[in-house]
């Protein structure tokens, strides 16, 4: 088990490893710097076998040996397999090329049933026997045969991330869409089971097996208020304030954030203490919540027709391919990170053009919104 979480010192020394980069490529939040783009190790449609053959761990190697060093994954993702291939990647950086655990970010989520692979020929009595007979939750904690926030089931999650991964500690844990219970569960419940989740999170903070934590989503924070999956910011936040008082460790959201799906930074959805709304990302950062860009490529949906010129030109990337302009767009707005996915080393590198390159202007970055250059793609 690799010791250790990320600081601000070896991540320092980390940049130091890529002088040529732009200054703006890495970031500093909460204690330590990030790459302003994350590799991250979801796939989609996990039931299909051909996602089991391939592997993220030459892609991991690749992004970190090059200048990413945030990766971020979850307790669900191919159940359990991204997590795994993450350690192969973390044996190869930190035993044979020279990199230390502290210089790298890892982030994980828990909520969801992990399962295991090869998937069970009856997930229900997998779930049966795996979490509601070994006390871990109740049947009715369980919505949809798929979503849980008892402390219980959590601690157990978390600690099987740490084991797959080979670490002892994650540098952030996101508690996974809680959202999903919504319109299952009253909402007095979910916010009831979210402050469970946050007690838990703060003693796992105290045993040194996590960081920070925070609240990865889809469109909890995004929705109109009266939806029935839309939740405060402001009420999460009064609960880790109750939980643990000023100096809690609730410090990050992970959201979508791209160039058809802009709602984080310009929909003004959110209440605040004055009384008036905002975005969430204008909320996160008034709260000194920081926020992690999710489907920054839209698992590649964005791409059905190209892009303006001038959306390449205000964002500097005229000379270069639309997934670029994408990825140039997501990291340079009010993110610590744009997290892509990619099982190729090649696709990795190829990304990683951009990290010669300096963010957007922001004024002309914000004119893409004035001009209706962007949610329209």
């Amino acid at each position: 088990m690799y010791k250790g979480v990320a600081t601000k010192e070896k991540t320092f020394c980390y940049i130091k490893r890529f002088p040529k980069y732009s200054r703006d490529f890495f970031i500093y939040s909460h204690d330590r710097f990030f790459s302003t783009l994350g590799l991250g190790t979801f796939k989609p449609e996990p039931y299909r076998e051909d996602n089991y053959i391939v592997n993220f761990k030459d892609a991991i190697i690749e992004a970190v040996s090059n200048g990413i060093n945030y990766i971020d994954t979850a307790s669900n993702y191919r159940y359990g397999i991204s997590e795994q291939e993450i350690k192969e990647a973390l044996d190869i950086l930190l035993e044979t090329k020279g990199f230390q655990r502290e210089e790298l970010v890892i982030s994980s989520k828990a909520g969801f049933i992990p399962l295991d692979f090869p998937f069970p020929e009856d997930p229900y009595s997998w779930i049966e026997e795996k979490v509601v007979q070994k006390g871990l939750a109740t049947k009715e904690e369980v919505v949809i045969d798929q979503h849980c926030m008892n402390p219980k089931f959590l601690r157990w999650s978390v600690e099987r991330s740490l084991s797959n991964l080979g670490i002892e500690t994650l540098d952030l844990l996101f508690l996974h869409n809680p959202e999903t219970q919504l319109g299952y569960v009253p909402r007095k419940i979910v916010l009831e089971r979210i402050k469970e989740a946050f007690i838990l999170f703060e003693s796992l903070v105290k045993e040194g097996k996590i960081k920070h934590y925070g609240v990865a989503s889809w469109n909890t924070f995004l929705y109109e208020e009266d939806h029935t999956e839309y939740l405060s910011l402001m009420d999460i936040v009064a609960i880790a304030k109750e939980v643990g008082g000023e100096a809690h460790h609730f410090k990050y959201l992970q959201l979508p954030y791209n160039l058809a799906k802009t709602h984080a930074l310009n929909y003004t959805n959110q209440p605040y203490s004055d009384g008036k709304y905002y975005s969430i990302m204008q909320v996160a950062a008034m709260e000194d919540l920081h926020v992690i860009g999710s489907a920054s490529l839209l698992q590649m949906n964005l791409f059905k027709k190209p892009f303006t010129q001038n959306i390449s030109a205000i964002l500097g990337t005229a000379a270069m391919t639309d997934v670029h302009t994408a990825l140039q767009f997501a990291r340079s707005g009010p993110v610590v990170s744009a997290l892509f996915g990619s099982l190729t080393p090649d696709h990795v590198k190829d990304n990683l053009f951009l990290a010669f390159t300096p963010k957007a202007n922001p004024n002309e970055y914000r004119s893409l919104f004035m001009q209706g250059d962007v949610n329209a793609l």
